[in-house]
């Protein structure tokens, strides 16, 4: 009688089983099917025949540019990061990133109703023609320039050896100039010096100074120029200055840490929806090239992306000490899958974790040693950094600007001077690679 019993009680539970398990999967094959892509391709097409045919100012519209249209806009609703990219914006996207460009090398900002001239590169076919920061550009090719910044681009730069006219007004005289010039390879610099260029002094406190503006395909390579030109003269500690840059390359990121860590350390991982997203990259050049020597980085909200990746490691792993204010949490990889017409899609796929898993994206990275600036401050060391040559501002704005002091960088000053002193006074034989974390330093 007992067997009977528990022989249909367990008859009944796997009926039920079976029966929750059917409810589940039908359940499930209708919510695919709802899902299907099929419906909603046919309502898309429905949708793009109507506005192709019907639309009353669709006289020029092509498929192409509805197609353009219908995909930017549903890239739009992911996130702020992904983004679809017609031929001519992902030609200048690759630009950016290789670190070269055809073009006249004149750096410009939108000024209230005009594009100026932030100032000429030097030996750049702008440079060579005599124009000067703060010229307006009145008129590219005959028409009217505008205020569009990404529009004044695109029309400035071209194939090297062709040629454009340019119309300026500078506003210091009041002078309307008329130039025509041939565009040339711009090499964009990666790494800079203090002064915003390519010698890297190292003064008598003995500390070295790089500036990575971005990571495009060269910063690693330049670098490790600058880095040779530093150890040449003696240097005994770095600032690593990563404020306003905005990141780049996920290869160079590594790559730069690599010269501070021992081979085979962890730099970075990334993890995905698609396992295929998942990897970690590990450190494999030659060690640490500078042998433990202190480095500090600087660090502000608008630190991004691949800056944070190397601000994260060198802090995880101690090597550094990071100094300034929050970064910005932009710690997801975006690829890049390029079709046949030229355009692109930008897709974020993963997201970064530092080498203790710490995630970045909102997150961002809190430095060790917490500096703020004021507006004030920042807008001038932002245009200090950005102007090779303060001579070409007014001597009011100069003066504004030559007044006000860089608190964070002058903090990364106090704090290595300070470990250099320690280790120079301790004896030889205690000497031994100083903890930055152990060191204080004043706010």
């Amino acid at each position: 009688m007992r067997k009977r019993i528990i022989f249909g009680f367990t008859a009944a539970m796997l009926a039920t089983v079976l029966m929750a398990g059917g409810w589940i999967y039908f359940g499930s094959a209708h919510a695919a099917e709802k899902d299907s892509a099929y419906p909603s391709l046919e309502l898309f097409s429905w949708a793009l025949e109507k506005v192709r045919k019907d639309y009353v100012d669709g006289k020029n519209l092509s498929y192409q540019d509805l197609v353009y249209g219908a995909i930017k806009g549903m890239v739009n609703t992911l996130d702020p990061h992904s983004e679809f990219m017609e031929p001519v914006k992902y030609d200048e996207l690759q630009k950016d990133t290789q670190g070269a460009f055809g073009g006249l090398g004149i750096m410009i900002e939108p000024k209230g109703d005009y594009v100026s001239v932030l100032a000429p590169m030097e030996d750049s076919p702008g440079f060579r023609a005599g124009i000067q920061a703060g010229d307006r550009i009145i008129k590219i090719n005959g028409k009217a320039a505008g205020k569009d910044l990404q529009e004044a681009v695109q029309r400035l730069r071209g194939e090297p050896g062709t040629d454009v006219s340019l119309t300026i007004e500078r506003p210091s005289t009041g002078e309307i100039k008329d130039f025509k010039l041939t565009r040339a390879t711009i090499k964009v610099d990666m790494v800079k010096d203090i002064n915003n260029k390519k010698e890297f002094p190292v003064g008598e406190d003995k500390l070295g100074y790089v500036r990575l503006v971005q990571f495009g395909e060269k910063t690693s390579e330049e670098l490790e120029k600058a880095l040779k030109k530093l150890k040449g003269q003696g240097m005994e500690a770095l600032i690593i200055d990563l404020r306003w840059n905005p990141g780049g390359l996920l290869d160079q990121a590594v790559e730069v840490c690599q010269k501070f860590l021992p081979s085979g350390t962890q730099v970075v991982s990334t993890e995905g929806r698609n396992p295929g997203q998942n990897s970690v990259r590990y450190a494999r050049g030659h060690g640490d090239e500078l042998n433990g020597m202190p480095i500090v980085i600087l660090v502000n909200e608008n630190s991004a992306s691949a800056s944070e990746i190397v601000a994260g490691c060198l802090q995880d792993l101690k090597r550094a000490q990071i100094m300034g204010e929050k970064t910005f949490g932009k710690g997801s990889v975006q690829s890049i899958l390029p079709w046949p017409d030229g355009s692109a899609l930008k897709l974020t796929t993963a997201k970064y974790y530092t080498p203790s898993h710490k995630v970045i994206h909102g997150e961002g990275i809190t430095p060790d040693h917490i500096v703020p600036m004021t507006d004030e401050e920042e807008a001038a060391v932002s245009l200090r950094q950005r102007r090779p040559n303060m001579d070409t501002l007014d001597e009011k704005e100069r003066k504004i600007i030559e007044r006000i002091t860089d608190p964070q960088l002058e903090r990364a000053r106090d704090l290595l001077h300070g470990i250099l002193i320690y280790t120079r006074k301790a004896p030889t034989d205690q000497k031994s690679p100083v903890h930055l974390d152990k060191v204080a330093v004043n706010r």
